[in-house]
């Protein structure tokens, strides 16, 4: 049995749902599927009290961490390049967690140093799904706040002047753990949305690539140039980009390295959401904020899904879109529905909507 399909039997011990359950214990006609989640929260309870305990000391023997007012927690180490927040235990804020690259002064371009964050909170992240499945139930992507006056920017690809000093074969290592870092973050058991806030080329818009939503305001702009340096797209942007937009629309923005802003790059389906220019203010600030903001807006609606469902829903359907044969692809959807159905999320929801109140997952 997976940890995962484990933790979906046993989360959710909050006040809210003892509450219902008292309730439901001095109605005189329970339901079937109400006496089924009562039994399921008695017999997991225990177990679930000393997974979230484990769960804490895997974090904190990793990095050192700090609370903040929002309900998050920022997890410490590492080159302080890449920031990761967390929901802390207590539930108070929203179940988003948050992957913000810090770089301004060089546009968030991809350095070693950066890259060794990118990976070391990818794990964290990673490690934390497997142990408390309901803590995270969406990843958002994003630039920190920079400097007043500064050009909007959400990554501009790899740190050329960096790369200048690499010889062919530290060009090729670091491509290829770039390339890695980029499909264990596709590879989060989560949903990830990219708040694409400015500039987002190379290395940058194949990041945003990996996530599996795209939202972005009119100071966004996208591209893959690498042909104009006499490369090609080296983390993922080759393989990315065609299952995007299609085989043609990608040659033509490969071939040509143009770059895409804006509504158009929504229209090109490079970006999923767009939302304008906010307040209209001038600079990066309001612009970056608006896209951050549009983004943990659909975070927080993803994340009132169950937790198991998200994570299942995900795994579905990418498992199942490279599959030719719809029989297969249907396969792999019965092979997660299956998994999903014995878990107390499914019964926790039915009961909430048999009461008309809000599931507490």
């Amino acid at each position: 049995i997976s940890l995962a399909h484990a933790h979906g039997e046993g989360h959710g011990e909050g006040h809210g749902q003892r509450a219902r359950t008292e309730r439901r214990g001095m109605a005189q006609q329970q339901q079937l599927v109400r006496a089924m989640a009562a039994a399921s929260r008695s017999l997991v309870a225990g177990w679930w009290r000393g997974a979230s305990c484990n769960a804490t000391r895997s974090l904190s023997s990793s990095s050192s961490s700090s609370s903040s007012s929002s309900g998050e927690v920022r997890l410490g180490g590492g080159n302080g390049e890449v920031n990761l927040y967390v929901p802390s235990e207590s539930g108070a804020g929203p179940a988003v967690a948050r992957l913000e690259l810090d770089r301004p002064a060089k546009r968030n371009a991809i350095g070693r140093a950066l890259l060794s964050d990118l990976e070391l909170r990818t794990r964290e992240l990673a490690a934390l799904c497997a142990e408390d499945p309901a803590r995270v139930r969406c990843l958002v992507v994003h630039a920190s706040e920079p400097k007043e006056g500064a050009a909007a920017v959400f990554c501009a690809g790899a740190d050329l002047k960096e790369r200048k000093s690499m010889s062919e074969e530290e060009a090729l290592a670091f491509v290829t753990r770039l390339r890695d870092a980029f499909l264990a973050i596709q590879r989060l058991p989560v949903p990830t949305v990219a708040a694409v806030s400015g500039l987002a080329l190379g290395g940058g818009f194949e990041l945003a690539m990996a996530c599996d939503l795209r939202v972005g305001c009119d100071k966004a702009v996208v591209g893959l140039p690498e042909t104009r340096l006499a490369i090609i797209p080296g983390a993922g942007g080759t393989q990315r980009l065609p299952r995007l937009v299609g085989v043609a629309r990608a040659k033509d923005l490969i071939f040509t390295g143009r770059r895409v802003a804006g509504k158009d790059a929504l229209d090109m389906g490079l970006l999923d959401r767009y939302c304008g220019g906010g307040d209209g203010g001038e600079g990066a600030g309001p612009m970056r904020t608006t896209a951050l903001a549009a983004a943990m807006a659909l975070a927080e609606e993803i994340g009132r899904g169950g937790p198991l469902a998200l994570q299942l829903a995900k795994e579905a359907i990418e498992s199942g879109a490279g599959l030719e044969r719809m029989e297969e692809a249907l396969a792999v959807e019965d092979a997660c529905y299956r998994r999903i159905l014995p878990t107390k999320d499914r019964l926790e929801a039915l009961a909430a909507f048999a009461e008309k109140m809000t599931p507490d997952f």
